[in-house]
């Protein structure tokens, strides 16, 4: 049983609403578009960040281990989330960062390391073991004894955190719709989905079709239709953290209509590919979507 101490089931972190939108493209095409999002608690763990950690802590906290140990890139919204939940639940944090340290920190790495977690960088050569046992085994005589959390918060665990971000949701949605890097957070709200219901996932990579494959084995335990989910690949804007001008322009716009603030690596290139697809007449007249916000604003200017 989990340490009473900690109190990951009782404490929830933030708080979550959902927002009807509104927008003179969606009454010309008679679409319903509602929007959930994080609106309280730490930046880092808002959206589906929280969701994703939650079923590990509580794992980490069985096996009685006090210290957590993930994977990420310089501005991985993982890192800063998982340093924040450590220092909320009273873990240690270790971050295992890809890549050559650069001075100063930028702000996701200057806060992941105000929140305790220790910082180690590994050239990408080495990184790219991290999924070796022999890797593993290594960073265990480094470290010691660790709960270590799969880059991306990406195992079975977080898929009942995911599905969660559905259980209060009363709205009888059509598609459910989520920015895609890992696959995680689409096959946990697929495993929430009623008999009438879709998911989609929008890749955010370049060369994402993998992730078809990943989703999959995720839900492999799971007796689900094929044709429940689907992920698209045309909204990545040239790869993982890349934008253009085009894409900065209708962040802008999209914040000015619905005083929402979303990012250029996830969340900016889901909503322009819902608008684009909208557009073009993808979904029938009468469908009611809902867009997961999944949060990533720790690193955005103040």
């Amino acid at each position: 049983m989990p340490s009473a101490s900690r109190n990951i089931m009782q404490l929830n972190p933030i708080r979550e609403s959902v927002r009807l939108l509104s927008d003179p493209l969606f009454d010309e095409k008679q679409i319903t578009f509602y929007v959930h999002f994080s609106d309280a608690g730490p930046v880092a763990l808002r959206g589906n960040k929280w969701h994703k950690l939650k079923y590990n802590l509580l794992e980490a906290d069985r096996l009685g281990l006090e210290t957590l140990l993930t994977f990420g890139g310089a501005y991985s919204n993982h890192i800063a989330a998982t340093a924040c939940a450590a220092k909320l639940y009273g873990f240690k944090s270790i971050g295992i960062i890809r890549g050559e340290e650069t001075l100063p920190l930028n702000k996701t790495l200057h806060e992941a390391k105000a929140n305790g977690m220790s910082l180690y960088y590994e050239s990408r050569e080495q990184y790219r073991l991290k999924e070796s046992e022999s890797y593993v085994a290594n960073l265990r005589v480094r470290f010691g004894d660790f709960y270590l959390v799969p880059e991306g918060g990406s195992n079975s665990l977080a898929l009942p955190g995911c599905r969660e971000l559905l259980d209060d949701i009363t709205i009888p949605f059509d598609f459910v719709c989520s920015p895609c890097g890992t696959g995680t957070t689409l096959a946990g709200l697929v495993t929430g989905l009623k008999s009438h219901q879709q998911a989609l996932g929008f890749s955010v990579l370049n060369g994402g079709s993998f992730l078809q494959d990943k989703i999959v084995e995720l839900l492999a335990e799971k007796s689900l239709k094929p044709d429940c989910w689907q992920l698209i690949e045309n909204y990545h804007f040239g790869g993982y953290a890349k934008t253009t001008a085009g894409l900065t322009a209708f962040i802008k716009d999209f914040e000015k209509k619905h005083a929402i603030v979303i990012e250029p690596i996830y969340t900016g290139k889901m909503f322009y590919g819902l608008y684009d697809l909208i557009r073009n007449d993808f979904f029938k007249p009468g469908t009611v979507l809902l867009a997961i916000h999944t949060g990533g604003l720790q690193y955005l200017p103040d």
